[in-house]
């Protein structure tokens, strides 16, 4: 959660809004686990944190999410994040990966349609919060990805664990505001 979790609450949070409950479960599924990467490859340590992370989220805006975060899973087909409205499904893409088609599949419809992108940042935009940061230094404004954001998501984070640890809901004592959209008809390397 510690890890990846990060990417994927700012974006339901930009999606939806603050949080304000969360019920977690967490386990740690194996007391070892052999390092995979080059440069301590084969290496047998203890697991000392919860490596799988469940649980449900309440918004602000009555939306309810199912959230999993899991270094316990082999593989998986899942989507990253998935929506589901009053009027149909919405599939974005990984926001670890910061880019990739948007689906939307309509309530009475028998098939995903891909929805054409209105920004010019819609690959790999890892440097977009930093150039966000930079232009509201400048003109004056409120940073999208700003300490308010940051903190709720740490808490948010927290909240799964803490709800584990006491098997009660973790109420956030923090919000923030949902971070605006960016303004349409950007030109790529322009946040003006």
């Amino acid at each position: 959660m510690f890890d990846m979790g990060p990417y994927y609450l700012t974006a339901l949070v930009s999606l939806l809004g603050p949080a304000k409950t969360v019920c977690g479960i967490t386990k740690t599924s194996f007391a070892h686990r052999t390092i995979t990467s080059d440069k301590k490859f084969g290496k047998v340590i203890d697991v000392e944190v919860p490596t799988h992370v469940a649980g449900t989220i309440e918004f602000d805006s009555g939306a309810v999410a199912t959230m999993i975060t899991s270094f316990d899973i082999w593989h998986s087909t899942l989507p990253r994040i998935e929506i589901y409205g009053s009027h149909g499904t919405l599939i974005v893409p990984d926001p670890n990966n910061f880019g990739g088609p948007i689906l939307l599949r309509p309530a009475h419809s028998s098939e995903f349609q891909e929805i054409p992108l209105i920004y010019n940042y819609a690959d790999n935009s890892r440097g977009i919060g930093v150039a966000d940061m930079a232009h509201c230094i400048d003109t004056g404004e409120t940073p999208r990805a700003n300490g308010e954001l940051a903190n709720h998501v740490l808490e948010f984070i927290h909240a799964f664990h803490t709800s584990s640890d006491s098997k009660q809901y973790a109420q956030l004592l923090t919000s923030c505001e949902q971070p605006k959209p960016l303004p349409l008809g950007l030109v790529k390397g322009y946040l003006e």
